[in-house]
């Protein structure tokens, strides 16, 4: 039971500098993660908002200069799909398709935000247990520098965790709003791009 018990320790000890480094690779990951939002953010503000306005005031009627001031090459994934609907105008097959490639896109956008949102609690925790058996086993022989060095690195890796997860889940929130209004918008031009098309 002694030497289970030993390769038990010896593999848990041994994850501990592999989880270090992954919650650091995955704290910088949320920091690039947080710059890419903000210019998602300013995106969605100065192209999406007055786009969304476009759709919303689009009736058959108006359906002609609505597509003739659609930019030649977007820079924008809402517009780029909206272009697309916009060109594919009696094809309601491909249409269909357009939005279903366009819920495949929105889901791959929010990977990242989803995977730190259950990866940083995950490897925060395993951070906290591991270095909680030395510091256990220092304060037993009396090793308090040890116990204190082992503690530090338990309580370090939990709140390094949690700030991945919180950059995750915040990210991951707002984004999913923005996909879901995307895909309305994009859902009401299809239906009134078939209407214009009869």
């Amino acid at each position: 039971m002694n030497v289970i018990s030993n390769i038990l320790y010896w593999i848990s000890t041994g994850l501990l500098v592999p989880v270090i480094v992954l919650l650091i690779f995955f704290f910088i990951r949320a920091i690039f993660l947080i710059g890419a939002f903000f210019g998602q953010y300013m995106q969605q503000k100065k192209i999406s908002i007055p786009f969304y306005n476009s759709i919303g005031q689009l009736t058959p009627e108006t359906y002609d200069d609505f597509s003739a001031n659609l930019p030649a090459k977007p820079k924008n994934l809402l517009v780029s799909y909206a272009k697309q609907i916009v060109e594919n105008r009696g094809n309601e097959a491909r249409i269909e398709l357009i939005l279903s490639e366009y819920e495949i896109e929105a889901s791959k956008e929010l990977s990242t935000s989803k995977m730190l949102t259950k990866m940083g609690p995950i490897l925060g925790l395993m951070g906290t247990l591991i270095p909680m058996g030395p510091a256990l086993v220092g304060l037993a022989s009396g090793d308090i520098a040890s116990m204190a060095y082992n503690m530090q690195v338990a309580f370090a890796t939990t709140v390094v965790g949690l700030v991945v997860s919180a950059i995750g889940f915040i990210t991951q929130q707002v984004k999913e709003r923005w996909s879901v209004k995307n895909i309305t918008m994009l859902e009401y031009l299809a239906e009134v791009t078939k209407q214009a098309a009869k």
